[in-house]
C-alpha cells in the first residue's frame, strides 16, 4: 500500500453486495463495510469486492471539508460506476458538493462514517493551509437593476 502523504491517503475498502428482495423480483445493492486505512487485506467474503483507492483532498475545498467535520457524523462518499452490476470506484472524497455531482448522473453514491485519524488528517490539512474564505466581489454601482428606461 502507498504512503498516506499530506494530501493523499491510499485506503483499501469493502462493497457488500446484498439482494433485496422486493415483491416477486431480486435486485442487487450494495453498502460499504471495513475501510483499511493502513493495513492491506487480501482475502474477502464471497459476496465482498476488495477495491483500493486514494482519498486525495485539495485546497479549494478546504469550506467543504470544514462544513463535513462539523457536522454531528463526519462522511467519507464514494462514487463507483455500475456497469451490468460490475462496480468500478470513480472517487472518494470529504465534500458533499463534490460527490452531488455524482448523484446527478448514472452513479452510484454510498458513503459511511469517516475513521477519526482521517477526520484529524484532514484538520491537519486545514489547519495547515487555513480556512478557506470564500470572498464576494463588490458589485458595480447599479449592477442589477432593470436596464429600461422609465417613462416621463
Amino acid at each position: 500500500m502507498e504512503q498516506k502523504t499530506e494530501n493523499k491517503w491510499p485506503l483499501q475498502f469493502e462493497v457488500i453486495e446484498e439482494i433485496k428482495q422486493v415483491g416477486r423480483w431480486s435486485a442487487p445493492s450494495w453498502r460499504l463495510g471495513d475501510i483499511h486505512l493502513y493495513e492491506k487485506v487480501n482475502e474477502t467474503q464471497d459476496n465482498v469486492s476488495l477495491f483500493e483507492r486514494d482519498l486525495e483532498i485539495f485546497r479549494d475545498e478546504r469550506t467543504d471539508y470544514r462544513f463535513n467535520l462539523s457536522s454531528q457524523d463526519p462522511k467519507l462518499f464514494f462514487a463507483f460506476e455500475n456497469d451490468n452490476d460490475q462496480l468500478t470506484p470513480v472517487m472518494i472524497t470529504a465534500s458533499q458538493s463534490m460527490i452531488g455531482q455524482y448523484m446527478d448522473g448514472d452513479y452510484l453514491v454510498l458513503s459511511t462514517a469517516m475513521p477519526l485519524p482521517m477526520q484529524a488528517w484532514l484538520e491537519a490539512y486545514i489547519g495547515k493551509h487555513g480556512e478557506l474564505l470564500e470572498v464576494r466581489k463588490k458589485k458595480r454601482k447599479g449592477a442589477g437593476r432593470a436596464s429600461e428606461k422609465l417613462p416621463k
